[in-house]
């Protein structure tokens, strides 16, 4: 026998019945963005590796340890696994010229691919759901992503779990005023902070601030705000936001040390956040990114955005008891023999044309072992197909789910089949 193969660690399959809950949030997904007019847009797993570098930012986690590059061995292309969605979305309009014709609303669903340690919400392939709203300046761009958000977190029933966060990261020229003295100060501590501080002290210190390590926080609480260096546009910009927000009744809280991770963000950036899985409290993130359209090759314009983990959001569903719907079928059909099956078949399929979920019984089997398997399923009716019955042109109907007094098996005619479609709905 051959050795057994598994999947790669922190790759995971997703299985019956746990890709019921998927199926389920990815169609509560699609109707939430088409009530927003979001469009679809659907980017491959793979691009080239210079695209995250100058996207995302040469001194970042996700470019200096995370990102899962190779050399293409038949032509020697560096290429990537995607780490995220927004570089290859933007790389993608910028391509096929999407904004031609004025701004885009658009959503992407896939895997991403990181090389972390795995852990609960933190995978090497995961999966996020994005929003991108591209060439709209103003704050109604930004406040109208987060509704969507909260929106989404109203449908699944967790809107009380998960909070906002937002701040504002300014303009260029005021964070470099800012980085400047955040340097001079961190360098005045810098006994105090820990290898992975040191090490961003000089080429990203704005990350400094986003530290998790407890040891660090009165330092980083102290550390100069870059709120205080906005200029009046940009104060201006985050006011809009804030207007809205409230006028949305969207309540907020501003973090001075919200960053993000990726250096493409400027003036707003968000956070949805809990408190229910832990270490991995960020469920959805983003912000304004008006500067990587240009970056990656195209015509300058404005542009927001925000990703969500799926990972996260059902592991938030599952802590919170919340449970989505499963994948049963609304019928199954048991066969007392299995040389009624070219007769039950083409009932089955005329029962499905009618929108009726029907499962056949497959494989034979005695009339107990195949109630059992329809009880399994989950199934509401169970369909009894005997020979007198389709003589007869009749099928019997069984409640599966009923109390005991309904569970009496009743005949229903064939013919119209909107009779037994009528008693299946």
């Amino acid at each position: 026998m051959a050795d057994r193969l598994s999947a790669v660690k922190g790759m995971n399959d997703i299985v019956p019945p746990k890709s019921a809950a998927w199926e389920w949030f990815e169609q509560q997904v699609r109707e939430l963005m088409r009530s927003y007019g979001y469009q679809n847009l659907r980017t491959p797993i793979v691009e080239y590796t210079p695209l995250f570098v100058r996207g995302i930012g040469e001194v970042t986690d996700i470019v200096e340890k995370e990102m899962y590059s190779f050399t293409d061995a038949l032509n020697g292309e560096q290429l990537t696994l995607r780490p995220e969605g927004t570089a290859a979305v933007v790389r993608a309009c910028v391509e096929h010229g999407l904004l031609y014709d004025g701004g885009k609303r658009l959503w992407y669903t896939g895997p991403m691919f990181r090389h972390e340690r795995p852990q609960r919400g933190r995978y090497r392939q995961f999966h996020q759901v994005g929003a991108e709203a591209l060439g709209f300046a103003g704050p109604d761009a930004d406040v109208e992503l987060i509704l969507i958000a909260r929106q989404l977190w109203s449908r699944l029933g967790l809107g009380d779990l998960i909070t906002l966060e937002i701040n504002c990261l300014g303009q260029a020229d005021e964070r470099a005023r800012h980085r400047v003295d955040l340097i001079a100060y961190l360098e005045q501590h810098a006994d105090q902070l820990d290898a992975d501080a040191r090490r961003r002290l000089h080429s990203n210190p704005l990350r400094v601030l986003d530290t998790k390590n407890p040891q660090m926080q009165a330092v980083v609480e102290a550390a100069p705000k870059l709120i205080d260096y906005l200029g009046a546009a940009s104060l201006e910009h985050f006011n809009g936001v804030q207007n809205l927000l409230r006028a949305a009744g969207q309540p907020f809280a501003i973090n001075p040390r919200l960053v993000r991770g990726l250096d493409y963000y400027n003036l707003t950036v968000f956070e949805w956040v809990t408190d229910r899985l832990g270490a991995q409290a960020t469920v959805c993130a983003g912000g304004r990114y008006d500067g990587l359209i240009e970056q990656i090759g195209g015509k300058p314009a404005p542009a927001c955005g925000w990703a969500l983990g799926v990972e996260r959001v059902l592991e938030l569903l599952i802590e919170a008891g919340k449970s989505a719907p499963t994948s049963a079928p609304q019928a199954y059909a048991v066969l007392t023999s299995a040389e009624l099956m070219p007769h039950v078949m083409p009932v089955c399929e005329a029962l499905r044309l009618a929108g009726v979920q029907v499962q056949l019984h497959l494989g034979g089997g005695s009339m107990k072992s195949q109630m059992k398997k329809a009880d399994a399923s989950g199934a509401r009716w169970a369909l009894v197909f005997g020979e007198q019955e389709l003589q007869d042109g009749r099928v019997g109907i069984k409640d599966l789910r009923g109390a005991q007094d309904d569970q009496q098996q009743r005949l229903i005619p064939l013919e119209p089949l909107q009779s037994l479609v009528s008693a299946l709905l």
